[in-house]
């Protein structure tokens, strides 16, 4: 039985993973201006989508060339580290970004958001698991209309450690008061599915643009459970609802 649908935030229920992306190729196109780095970003960002904050940055800085660049700003934001300097800078233009509220509505996935209505009227608890920081979180959730929709969020601010690893979805489980058994995840990436997996629970991934592909090859979930069209998402969440009765 299924009593608690655990969303993820970026990816799943708005774009800011594109956005993202786009801010690391502005960062670095501060950084060199003589070129221009949007498309290489986008390609190298939706290889480690997902990943952690630190192996994203060092990842899009290596293949976007910029770490001598970026290695130049570290007194300027003192940090240690190229790839620190380097989300200094993304994440100045990507808080410029998501500070219009417009855009960020503009860029919700509309087919997820309605499953947190589909999950309420099946009698689910229903918890957030991202890993944005507490305040980014609360303010794309605001801006989009979800402030309060969520019985219980947790944030990259109450982990030790991001999802591959399951503790933000264990936590959730936990503050729901739900067996890990007894919830489903909804994500977009290989890494919150594999988090889901390895938290004992049940997972649907709808793909995105960034994520279709290594969804698809890593094959962590049978091909019933990517979605890859919208309108067969709520087929989908209703389908593993049944299966779930069915198990118990």
């Amino acid at each position: 039985m299924i009593r608690a649908v655990i969303f993820d935030l970026d990816g799943t229920l708005v774009r800011t993973e594109r956005l993202k992306a786009l801010s690391y190729g502005r960062a670095a196109d501060e950084l060199e201006p003589s070129i221009d780095h949007e498309a290489l970003a986008l390609r190298a960002f939706g290889e480690v989508v997902g990943q952690s904050r630190r192996d994203v940055a060092i990842h899009v800085m290596h293949a976007l060339g910029v770490e001598p660049l970026a290695s130049q700003r570290r007194a300027e934001f003192g940090v240690d580290e190229p790839w620190q300097a380097f989300v200094q800078v993304r994440l100045r233009i990507y808080e410029e970004m998501t500070a219009d509220v417009d855009l960020l509505c503009e860029n919700r996935w509309l087919h997820n958001v309605e499953l947190i209505g589909t999950a309420r009227a099946l009698g689910c608890r229903i918890g957030l698991a991202t890993a944005s920081s507490c305040a980014a979180a609360r303010h794309v959730l605001g801006a989009i209309g979800l402030a309060d929709a969520f019985d219980f969020v947790a944030t990259n601010d109450d982990v030790n450690h991001n999802k591959p690893d399951p503790e933000i979805d264990l936590l959730v489980a936990c503050e729901l008061g739900v067996a890990p058994a007894e919830c489903i995840v909804i994500e977009d990436s290989p890494s919150g599915v594999r988090a889901a997996l390895t938290a004992g629970m049940r997972c649907i991934a709808v793909s995105t643009d960034f994520t279709r592909e290594r969804l698809h090859a890593e094959g962590l979930l049978g091909e019933e459970w990517i979605v890859d069209d919208p309108a067969l998402l709520q087929e989908t969440l209703r389908r593993a609802f049944t299966e779930a009765d069915g198990d118990g």
